[in-house]
């Protein structure tokens, strides 16, 4: 129970090692501590006769409640709990009666203390002893640095408060002070100081103010740095852990058209966020300009994200980008996503690698620029699983590009769109049959090859009776 008890009465009933236990922290919550008891042991009497606390050596009576905010039945007689309890009942006073959840108002927590931070747990009194292993295992994962970091936390909330600020703002700044990439810093920056001697520097008791939501005074200063971070194929759920606390935490984020609107909202509120991709084929900025504005944003702020959809290194020019930060010699880190492939064989429930069809995945795009008529499909086998990015509006000129390279006409195929996103849609097909589907909205992708064989209750019926004609001891022909 979180509440202020300085300067209020809080009277224990019994003497024994179980009333003593609860002391200490009544005394570090400034309590004025009374024990109603015959007898007590050797440490309550010493506390008593350096007159840290009240020692009423006697039995309980309802008047040794006067004054009290709340009270702590601690005997080893059950009649007596149970009176304390229903005095306190009458009286207006919370009551715990230890090991006795039928009289008690409330249940003390097992409890993780650091500094100012604390952590309790409760089992409404059913399993003490599962609430103690639970602090166990926070009183590892919460270490003894929280309570410096919380210190700083309430100093730098403090300054904010001061200031004549936008109050939502400053909640925004707080909360970002308050994220797992800060907390991240400010111990790695600990550790540190600690490593140097050196380092330790005096900073001062009051951090300086914050400009433009960068972290500064007794904030660990940390390396300016763009992170090119995978945005998954659009599901906020599918992001990795990393990419979302790089968006809580990014001053500023340049990001792809194909980044969903899901993601684009896990993105920090205070964060400069900045379109650079493609709208109906048209670029709002060259390569050139973004690689610019990587540079020239890293060189002023400390957390920059270039965020892509999917993975940024799979077809998403990451290469020009990190080329660009390398000349200026900016610190860099590629945070990889779940990449459109992926999530789109997740979305038609099949295995880019199913051993029975498959012994090789092929990532391609497939381009109709002047470089289109040089695609080489001759390492494309009946044992490659072809995955084509960005297929186009167009399956006709697909198809015939990939019968044209020597692939089987009634080779299986799936056009996924909108993978992993509520609008997702799946469509069967054979590379024959492609140039008469309808087309799916974009972002999609194609795979072919037998692993999209198997969901013959999704394919017209004339189509696999073609595909058994034609291919009869293919692959497929044993998966059917």
């Amino acid at each position: 129970m979180f509440v202020k008890l300085a300067g209020r009465t809080v009277v224990i009933i019994g003497g024994g090692e179980i009333a003593e236990g609860k002391i200490p922290g009544l005394f570090v919550a400034g309590a004025r501590v009374r024990v109603v008891a015959p007898t007590a042991t050797r440490q309550i009497a010493a506390w008593a006769g350096q007159g840290e606390l009240l020692w009423v050596a006697r039995e309980f009576s309802p008047s040794n409640l006067e004054g009290a905010s709340l009270a702590i039945a601690a005997t080893s007689a059950a009649g007596v709990n149970h009176a304390v309890f229903q005095e306190c009942e009458d009286r207006g006073i919370f009551c715990n009666s230890v090991d006795d959840t039928e009289n008690c108002h409330f249940y003390y927590g097992a409890v993780v203390q650091r500094g100012d931070l604390q952590l309790a747990i409760s089992t409404n009194g059913k399993s003490p002893a599962l609430a103690q292993r639970i602090r166990k295992e926070l009183e590892e994962g919460y270490g003894e640095e929280y309570a410096g970091w919380l210190e700083k936390l309430g100093a730098t909330r403090d300054v904010l408060r001061a200031k004549a600020g936008a109050p939502e703002r400053t909640k925004a700044l707080l909360h970002r002070l308050a994220s797992q990439e800060m907390f991240d810093r400010f111990r790695n920056s600990s550790a540190a100081a600690l490593r140097t001697p050196a380092a330790r520097t005096q900073v001062g008791n009051q951090p300086e103010p914050l400009a433009e939501g960068r972290a500064r005074g007794p904030w660990p200063a940390a390396t300016a740095k763009v992170y090119l971070v995978g945005a998954g194929p659009g599901d906020p759920e599918l992001l990795t852990v990393r990419a979302a606390r790089l968006l809580h935490a990014a001053e500023v984020v340049l990001h792809d058209s194909l980044v969903s609107r899901e993601v684009l909202d896990q993105i920090s509120p205070v964060a400069k966020i900045i379109d650079v991709g493609k709208r109906a084929g048209q670029k709002l900025l060259t390569q050139d300009e973004i690689n610019a504005l990587l540079v020239s944003y890293a060189q002023d702020h400390e957390v920059v994200v270039r965020l892509k959809g999917g993975d940024p290194a799979i077809f998403g020019r990451a290469g020009e980008e990190i080329e660009a930060l390398r000349r200026a010699k900016l610190p860099f880190e590629i945070v990889p996503g779940v990449t459109a492939a992926t999530a789109a064989a997740a979305a038609a429930k099949i295995s880019l690698t199913d051993r029975r069809a498959a012994s090789q995945v092929l990532l391609t795009t497939f381009s109709r620029g002047s470089d289109g008529a040089l695609m080489d499909w001759s390492a494309v086998s009946s044992a490659t699983t072809l995955v084509l990015y960005m297929p186009g509006p167009d399956y006709a000129e697909v198809s015939r590009r990939l019968l044209a390279g020597g692939l089987p006409r009634e080779l299986p195929c799936a056009v996924i769109s909108a993978a992993s996103k509520a609008s997702q849609q799946v469509r069967w097909s054979t590379i024959s049959h492609l140039a008469t589907e309808a087309k799916l909205p974009a972002p999609a992708l194609l795979i072919v090859g037998y692993v999209a064989g198997p969901h013959v209750q999704e394919i017209s019926e004339q189509a696999w009776s073609m595909l058994e004609v034609a291919l009869p001891a293919s692959p497929v022909s044993r998966l059917i």
